[in-house]
């Protein structure tokens, strides 16, 4: 099999199935992580696909990588972010955590706080955190997005807009080189905005992939946070 041959077989694959990681293609093709790791970076030359450190998916502005893809992506990355984040959150705060798998990972985290007040649009976060007790959860109101269990529109934008929060924690799909935040979906942006108005300390977690990343809607931009959480991105050889 030609180079040429093995990568177009490789966009196949990820048109099929949205996401592969090298270790699958190594055992598929049956070649090495290097060959495998050269083959990546020429398509993603080629704007064909999205690089990321241990696999790749579609390279578009318009549609977003299916959840359950996006849930088992760069979980090392995610949970240092987490471990880092929860560290500013003292017992007793409140706080609105928005929508992904990057904000769910830091609920998770959250677990170890005593007395914590949340609204959140996100029901996988209510889920994790409506387990603790002493915690007070509020899942706002509005239509529930199938693919990822957020919940959006105009009225979720209102719901948030009746609360003043210290901390708005907030996930986002993409960054670009001038900084602005971005998503796929308008009535995401909406909810992601009403947040940022109303807290008084905004958090913004993001993986290194953010970067590497495109999407169509604008929200903002890293000046309007006060804290970024992010890790460093990765060498791929």
């Amino acid at each position: 099999m030609t180079q040429h041959q093995r990568q177009d077989l490789i966009l196949e694959k990820i048109h099929r199935n949205g996401f592969v990681t090298i270790d699958e293609l190594v055992d598929h093709f049956q070649v090495t992580p290097q060959t495998i790791r050269r083959d990546l970076n020429h398509l993603a030359k080629a704007q064909k696909i999205r690089r990321h450190h241990g696999g790749a998916d579609l390279e578009t502005s318009t549609v977003n990588t299916a959840y359950q893809t996006r849930k088992i992506m760069h979980p090392e990355t995610k949970e240092k972010i987490a471990a880092e984040l929860v560290r500013m959150i003292p017992d007793g705060a409140s706080l609105f955590i928005n929508i992904g798998t990057t904000t769910e990972t830091i609920a998770q985290a959250l677990l170890g706080h005593k007395g914590l007040q949340v609204v959140t649009n996100n029901l996988h976060v209510a889920m994790i955190l409506g387990a603790k007790e002493d915690f007070s959860v509020v899942i706002a109101g509005g239509e529930v997005r199938h693919r990822d269990s957020g919940v959006i529109g105009e009225a979720t934008e209102d719901f948030i807009k009746q609360f003043r929060m210290d901390f708005g924690i907030i996930g986002i799909s993409s960054i670009d080189l001038e900084s602005s935040l971005l998503d796929f979906d308008y009535r995401v942006v909406r909810v992601a905005q009403a947040i940022i108005e109303n807290s008084r300390q905004v958090l913004l977690a993001a993986a290194h992939s953010k970067f590497e990343r495109n999407a169509m809607v604008r929200f903002g931009n890293i000046s309007q946070t006060d804290h970024f959480l992010q890790t460093p991105r990765p060498r791929w050889g």
